[in-house]
């Protein structure tokens, strides 16, 4: 009886692994298995008699607003085109620089991830707008490949993320879970600003990795970054003129929050009333770009919503069956404490990534183990900000990484599936010297959050 909940934890793994709908299976598995504990007396009905309140609170959860917001803001830059100008526009500020086109797109996809934030609309964009160029300037597929890639997954740290809006909710109420289990009846919530802060290092870290990597490569091996610096002609003041708009539109959204000015949601209204008056400004915004991206930002709210409400459930019949205390005893009884108990959570979220998207183990196994190793003394942030990384080097780790699967779908006939695996293993070394390196040195994440 007391491996009821990995075994629920099974088999919703596996139902998943055939191919039936996240949220539906996160109920419907959960359900199933509520209705047999009931019957066989190892469940309480009354439990699910919170269901309501719980789907309610998430609801009218205010920090959860700023997930279709930042949706929006980043569909209506790709939709109006401003991100396709942006992107040629860095490419030739970038031109006089060996492997220029290829440190644009790094430069661009990292803003691109952050305004988009979800990672497959990230590498689609970047795959459609950038892959042929590079191919026909003679990149090698590898290495444009890896590089759209590695860049399109960068909205899984680089704020603001809509991934670390909803890891930051998350840890939120499993901070004041554990601070309650722990006799803090006065328990404090973590901050989403505070994850954003302390994601901008390893961020900036991350990218500065990916451009070293890149003329690294353009320097010493020439011939797979295009062989040849660009003679053209640039006029910078233009330059700069068309760049500034869209680089405001995100310093203004990030500025606002890490000043205290704005809390996230009130910055991501502000950043989808910018996109939206930028787009109109440069007269893109056609009643058909915006009408697809109404319907883009809606298909993405509601699915990350009904995943959540899925979600919500799972998490009641676990911990019902008594599954936060089954990994309670399960962590404590791990040589070395909370290291280990770290490590295993790791490992089971990067192993995770091959088969679920971050929304689904963001909702599901966080809310799980964050508890208990928040009640190890781990640092909220600081998890939070571990766990975002891991599950960006997850999906580029073949076979089954997701940002694979969307490049491949969009990906020239002529670009091998092997290449694109090739291309990546690069930048998987320099994600998993990130995670290390925060590891070891902890205050890369927690020393700016401090500071205010």
């Amino acid at each position: 009886m007391e491996l009821i909940p990995l075994i629920l934890f099974a088999v919703v793994c596996l139902v998943l692994m055939l191919g039936y709908p996240v949220a539906f299976t996160l109920a419907g598995c959960s359900l199933l298995f509520a209705g047999l504990g009931i019957v066989t007396g190892s469940f309480d009905p009354n439990l699910l008699k919170a269901l309501p309140d719980r789907l309610f609170g998430t609801m009218s959860n205010a920090t959860l607003v700023a997930v279709p917001l930042f949706v929006y803001m980043g569909v209506v830059l790709e939709k109006s085109k401003i991100a396709e100008d942006l992107l040629q526009n860095m490419a030739r500020l970038c031109s006089f620089l060996p492997g220029g086109l290829a440190v644009s797109v790094v430069l661009v996809g990292a803003l691109l991830a952050a305004s988009t934030g979800i990672v497959g609309a990230t590498v689609v964009t970047m795959g459609l707008m950038s892959l042929p160029t590079m191919l026909n300037q003679g990149y090698s597929k590898s290495l444009a490949t890896g590089t759209i890639c590695a860049t399109g997954t960068l909205g899984q740290i680089i704020p603001p993320s809509i991934a670390l809006v909803l890891l930051g909710d998350v840890l939120s109420s499993a901070n004041q879970r554990a601070q309650l289990n722990m006799g803090i009846f006065n328990p404090t919530p973590v901050s989403v600003g505070d994850m954003f802060v302390g994601a901008v290092i390893p961020g900036l870290l991350l990218v500065t990795m990916y451009l070293a990597y890149v003329l690294v490569i353009a320097r010493y091996r020439p011939q797979a970054a295009g062989g040849h610096q660009s003679k053209e002609t640039t006029h910078w003041p233009a330059l700069l003129l068309s760049l500034a708009p869209p680089l405001a539109l995100v310093f203004v959204v990030l500025g606002s929050i890490f000043a205290g000015v704005a809390t996230p949601t009130e910055a991501a209204g502000v950043g989808a009333m910018g996109a939206l008056l930028l787009a109109m400004a440069k007269r893109k915004l056609t009643w058909q770009a915006f009408k697809e991206s109404c319907l883009a930002a809606t298909k993405t709210t509601v699915m990350v919503f009904t995943i959540l409400v899925g979600a919500s459930v799972f998490s009641l019949v676990f911990r019902g069956f008594g599954g936060e205390e089954l990994i309670e005893a399960i962590f404590h009884s791990l040589p070395g404490g909370a290291f280990t108990a770290t490590l295993v959570v790791m490992l089971v979220i990067f192993l995770l990534g091959f088969i679920l998207d971050f929304i689904e183990i963001t909702f599901v196994v966080v809310p799980l183990v964050a508890p208990v190793l928040l009640m190890m003394g781990i640092d909220p942030i600081w998890l939070g900000i571990m766990i975002a990384v891991n599950l960006q080097t997850s999906f580029l780790t073949p076979p089954f990484g997701f940002a694979l699967f969307y490049l491949r779908g969009v990906a020239p006939k002529n670009v091998m599936t092997a290449d694109i695996y090739t291309g990546v293993v690069p930048f998987i070394v320099l994600q998993l010297l990130l995670l290390i390196a925060m590891a070891i040195w902890p205050g890369l994440v927690t020393w700016l959050p401090s500071q205010g």
